[in-house]
């Protein structure tokens, strides 16, 4: 196993955390305050707008250049899976989404919208509508997504609380691509009830009220995304890295940093933390309490560290 402070200098270092640096400097630019429909908007995976007894969960992601151009086709079929993640993250279930695609010289990449037409088939997700730029200078996929959920059951990632579990949890069977090496893909060879159970897996978590808190794992990969969490939430962790469930024969360093195809990091009650890692059991996916949350700040140093940046307002 790699050394811990190997480890942590790998994750401190790695571009999914600090390609998120910038995020507060838009994010302070657009002040939510004031507006008494915005539950919750910065530092989460998706804002949340009531609507009576419900919530509109509202998302949008884009797919960095260097994956459009190593492989057309992940880059329509990820633009997809980042979004409807980002839906389930918050308890909710997607309910639609739109596109902008820019094209270079006016043609589409046949590629692109193959992975487009097979994400929505795989999350069962309809794109219906969006923009087209058909003579751009640049190829490039941007996805926008609405969900909803019971205004009860929002899930959110800025309410973890001192003596939660840190609980992660995997979808282990899945493999590398070539194209894209830093992603742990999980979903493409599986079958889309799998897939799609899933995501709807999370939807429980937060119907039963199992969770404070939860994220999908993204860019930052195990531990980054976990700060994210604590970050928004403005609190600390301690993480013992001999829990966090691997697969077989893939170095620890790579793990942390792997964009994954299905895992979530939840802090939960420690009487729940079993129902949760349950859960996920019966639909293909491995968890584990790997840690507890506390008041410390302290994963990374908040105090001249940060990963987005952001922090709920009071």
């Amino acid at each position: 196993m790699t050394g811990l402070q190997e480890l942590a200098d790998a994750i401190r270092g790695f571009p999914g955390v600090t390609r998120k640096n910038a995020i507060h400097k838009v994010v302070d630019m657009f002040p939510t305050a004031g507006y008494d429909h915005v539950i919750a908007a910065e530092g989460e995976d998706a804002a949340v707008l009531e609507n009576g007894n419900m919530c509109v969960l509202f998302a949008a992601d884009g797919i960095m250049e260097s994956l459009m151009k190593a492989d057309p086709y992940l880059a329509g079929y990820y633009s997809i899976l980042v979004n409807v993640n980002d839906i389930a993250a918050m308890g909710g279930r997607p309910l639609g989404m739109v596109d902008v695609i820019s094209a270079e010289g006016g043609e589409m990449d046949p590629e692109l919208i193959r992975g487009l037409q097979d994400g929505v088939r795989k999350f069962n997700v309809p794109i219906v509508g969006g923009h087209t730029h058909p003579d751009c200078h640049y190829a490039a996929i941007d996805i926008s997504i609405i969900g909803s959920v019971r205004k009860q059951d929002v899930l959110l990632s800025s309410t973890a609380e001192a003596g939660d579990d840190v609980v992660f949890v995997f979808d282990l069977d899945g493999r590398f691509p070539e194209s894209v090496p830093y992603t742990f893909d999980t979903t493409s060879m599986k079958s889309n009830e799998i897939v799609q159970s899933q995501i709807e897996a999370v939807a429980e978590v937060a119907e039963r009220h199992l969770a404070h808190s939860c994220k999908d794992m993204s860019n930052p990969g195990h531990i980054g995304t976990l700060g994210m969490m604590l970050e928004s939430s403005g609190k600390g962790a301690t993480v013992d890295i001999t829990r966090i469930p691997i697969p077989e024969g893939v170095d620890d360093i790579r793990w942390a940093t792997a964009y994954q195809g299905c895992a979530f990091v939840f802090a939960c009650d420690p009487k729940h933390s079993d129902e949760v890692m349950e859960i996920f059991s019966k639909v293909g996916c491995t968890g584990a309490v790997v840690g507890k949350v506390d008041d410390s700040k302290v994963l990374f140093d908040f105090s001249k560290d940060i990963i987005t940046g952001v922090k709920v307002r009071e």
